[in-house]
């Protein structure tokens, strides 16, 4: 029966049931002989319920029960990478490796626990042994090209390391879009928009590098060709949020917002609780003069503004601001961002902050827990898609440093993934702030695209440190790029009900 029964959850986690399978692993893992697939199985499952935390109780209970199983280390140590542990996972692969794995997932695992610990050449190496042993893995030389790129910001030695991996047999749309995202980080969205089209040549029936040229086409000013992606889009799913999406961003920029606008409420109609289409209904409502956009877009309502108290431990607030710096820069080694966000001139942490035993990050977290409160009683309930789903209760679904250095900003952007975001400010650069275009500020309002008329920023709040911004994550909001030679040092999150 237990056999039985570890086969089916086995199958649930495998076709993205976690909370099903849930069920089943909790009580055969809650066995005090339950033996090594029992625990590892029902790790797993709580890794992809996002407790990694609980998982890795049970990853220590099987390194304890089979301390010569090296695929019980190896499952240790990719659980304390996730929760950013990089020496305890260090530790873990290596005793892995010791027992006798040598396949490219657990060279895969001490790469990624080398980043961690700071050791970048070796970890390009390990990444390296990871794709001879398995050439044809994308997700791998992505990760390699992301390394590469953020120590050097050499997008022509990153842009080889995918090329090696597509002689090698990897599926071509992962490394396409990939590539696309490398060249736009890098400065030149034109030669990425001109590498999406030809991939759509060749792979004509790729939703995913339909839909990443349409926007790239939208982006470089090709409002044409993007109609002309949309429609290979449309005939292929039409009804898919992100082709649905796509639609209204299209309209958008060939200039016809009510189109723009009917097209986001049918999306919505079906997916009321699609973060990005509710961020480019409010675009198109802005465009078209609807009154939907003021009741999506209330910034004196919607967008608080907070000073944090000095955490216990610390004599002042600037004394902890000082420290959280600190704490923070020692997470900042790259000289690039990572491939696929947002910012231009600087760094972001791929640290997970959630779980970090720094205690100048965790006293963060509790500074934060008043703020977030009250920002949620000031919304309040209410029926539209920021008020409605106001349960209360929350939770913070990722956290992340940003240091830009001067010419540094965001592009305009929203997080589909959030209900309510955030900007933290640890250090700012104040001459910038007190300057006539207001760099370095946070704008709102201002969706990444250039239309008729355009819609620019609507609403801004000046940093200063210490100060938390809290916002509905659907909202457009970027940075007006500095040029004073002074740092900026923000902490983000997202909150999400719960």
């Amino acid at each position: 029966m237990a056999g039985r029964l570890f086969d089916e959850a086995d199958a649930l986690l495998a076709q993205g049931r976690a909370a099903e399978a849930l069920a089943l692993t909790a009580p055969l893992a809650a066995a005090a002989d339950a033996d090594l697939g029992v625990l590892s199985v029902h790790a797993a499952v709580l890794k992809a319920l996002k407790r990694p935390e609980e998982a890795l109780a049970f990853d220590e209970r099987a390194t304890a029960a089979f301390p010569a199983s090296a695929i019980a280390w190896h499952n240790r140590a990719a659980t304390l990478g996730d929760l950013g542990r990089g020496a305890d996972a260090l530790a873990a692969i290596q005793e892995a490796m010791r027992l006798g794995l040598d396949g490219a997932p657990t060279w895969t695992v001490y790469a990624r626990a080398l980043t961690a610990t700071g050791d970048f050449e070796l970890a390009e190496t390990a990444y390296r042994e990871s794709l001879l042993r398995a050439p044809a893995d994308g997700l791998i030389a992505c990760e390699l090209a992301d390394l590469v790129w953020m120590r050097r910001g050499d997008a022509g030695r990153a842009q080889a390391v995918l090329d090696t991996a597509f002689h090698g047999g990897a599926a071509p749309s992962p490394l396409l879009l990939h590539r696309a995202k490398l060249l736009e980080a890098a400065g030149d969205p034109t030669q990425a928009a001109r590498l999406l089209a030809m991939a759509v040549e060749r792979l004509p029936d790729d939703l995913p590098l339909i839909l990443a040229a349409a926007q790239a086409a939208v982006e470089t000013g090709q409002v044409a060709a993007a109609e002309g992606f949309l429609a290979m889009a449309q005939a292929r799913a039409p009804e898919r949020a992100d082709v649905v999406n796509q639609a209204v961003i299209v309209e958008l920029a060939a200039g016809r917002p009510d189109a723009a606008l009917a097209t986001a409420r049918g999306g919505l109609a079906r997916d009321p609780d699609n973060t990005s289409l509710w961020a480019w209904a409010a675009s198109a409502a802005r465009a078209a003069g609807d009154p939907l956009y003021e009741a999506l877009c209330d910034y004196r309502q919607m967008v608080g503004v907070y000073e944090i108290e000095t955490p216990p431990g610390w004599a002042s607030l600037p004394a902890y601001l000082a420290d959280l710096a600190a704490a923070l820069r020692r997470l900042h080694p790259f000289a690039e961002a990572p491939i696929r966000q947002s910012l231009r001139q600087g760094s972001q942490t791929l640290q997970p902050l959630l779980t970090s035993t720094a205690p100048e990050i965790r006293a963060f977290f509790k500074a934060i827990e008043a703020p977030i409160r009250a920002h949620m009683a000031r919304l309040g309930e209410g029926s539209d898609p920021l008020r409605r789903r106001n349960t209360g209760r929350y939770s913070l679904d990722g956290a992340w440093s940003v240091s830009l250095r001067p010419g540094g900003f965001h592009e305009d952007h929203f997080h589909p993934l959030g209900w309510l975001s955030s900007a933290f400010y640890v250090e700012t650069p104040t001459a910038a702030l007190d300057t006539p275009e207001r760099q370095g500020w946070i704008r709102f309002g201002q969706p990444p695209l250039a239309l008729s008329p355009p819609l620019p920023p609507a609403h801004y709040v000046r940093p200063q440190p210490g100060r938390l911004v809290l916002f509905p994550s659907y909202l457009w909001h970027g940075t007006e790029p500095f040029t004073t030679n002074e740092p900026r040092l923000t902490m983000a999150f997202d909150v999400v009900p719960a």
